[in-house]
């Protein structure tokens, strides 16, 4: 006789935690670390719509940056994570898909103390609900916490089945929050339905001052859903950087505090009152500590907002 789903759940997981992989790290929810890297103003956060739970408006990916092992390559990324905490960053997104970058965020942020309060998610990024199982598990096993605060269906892939599981471990307290993601614009129609028709607590997409295919509709539609949104690829994986270089900042940039290109392109993103958090990877200490300055300050109105995607044309 077949056991029933949350019995295979709960099991899979008693299994992980007999073996010591669960008793690492426990994220917390609650305040995050308030201060800027400069000790002198905070953060600026942004509320999740189902919760209230509020969360620093840059966070870190570590799709590329953190695929990597062994002490020394992982010494620069012990210094961006020290910069990210002390800045009052909290949310870090990782993924199976990316190679050994949930191994590296579980090994250096139980490396620091005291062990931050940091905001682990992570994704389920395979076919069927006992291989979604079994790759989530390892990801609690990888990234060293006993709860994911938030695991997403990576780039929709077998979502209906992965919902399901999602939603049981949510139940059971082993994740706190459950999503999709996708880096496609053409699944935007897609992501919309679901939005409209699942209960979902965020969505993580693509967007930057240069590719503004979401304002059209996916962004209202997490607006009106209630759903959280995750900003992906705020920089087009450094295309968008390219394209100002050694172009002088605008002067009107003075006006939102931004002293950096990487800082207005982030404000952009950030002024949309859909969007909860912009997470740009980086693998070196001082884009960190330009990229968590993004979050300090002042943000553009519509019409600085129109002059900044016109800097990019």
């Amino acid at each position: 006789m077949r056991e029933p789903d949350s019995q295979v759940t709960r099991r899979a997981f008693l299994r992980l935690s007999a073996a010591g992989g669960l008793a690492l790290l426990a994220p917390r929810a609650g305040a995050a670390g308030a201060v800027s890297g400069t000790g002198t103003a905070a953060m600026l956060t942004r509320p999740i719509p189902r919760t209230g739970e509020r969360l620093p408006a840059v966070g870190l990916g570590t799709w590329q940056t953190f695929d990597v092992e062994g002490d020394r390559e992982r010494e620069p990324l012990l210094e961006v994570l020290r910069r990210f905490f002390a800045a009052g960053g909290r949310v870090i997104d990782s993924s199976p898909m990316y190679g050994r970058a949930e191994s590296a965020v579980g090994d250096l942020v139980t490396r620091l103390s005291p062990v931050p309060a940091a905001f682990l998610a992570t994704k389920v990024w395979t076919q069927g609900r006992e291989a979604g199982l079994n790759q989530i598990v390892e990801s609690f096993r990888r990234m060293r916490t006993s709860r994911m605060d938030l695991m997403q269906v990576h780039n929709l892939v077998d979502w209906r089945t992965h919902l399901g599981t999602l939603r049981r471990l949510k139940e059971e307290g082993r994740i706190r929050y459950l999503g999709i993601t996708h880096y496609a614009l053409s699944a935007f129609d897609e992501m919309e339905r679901i939005l409209r028709q699942e209960r979902l607590d965020f969505v993580q997409l693509p967007y930057s001052a240069g590719v503004r295919e979401a304002e059209k509709r996916l962004l209202p539609a997490a607006a009106e859903t209630g759903t959280a949104v995750l900003v992906m690829r705020p920089f087009e994986e450094g295309a968008l950087l390219r394209r100002v270089r050694g172009k002088p900042l605008p002067a009107f940039a003075a006006e939102i505090d931004c002293t950096s290109w990487a800082q207005l392109f982030l404000k952009f993103i950030l002024s949309h009152p859909a969007v909860t958090c912009a997470i740009p990877a980086t693998s070196n200490p001082d884009h960190l500590a330009d990229d968590v300055r993004g979050g300090l300050g002042r943000l553009p109105g519509e019409d600085l907002r129109r002059r900044i995607a016109r800097e990019v044309g």
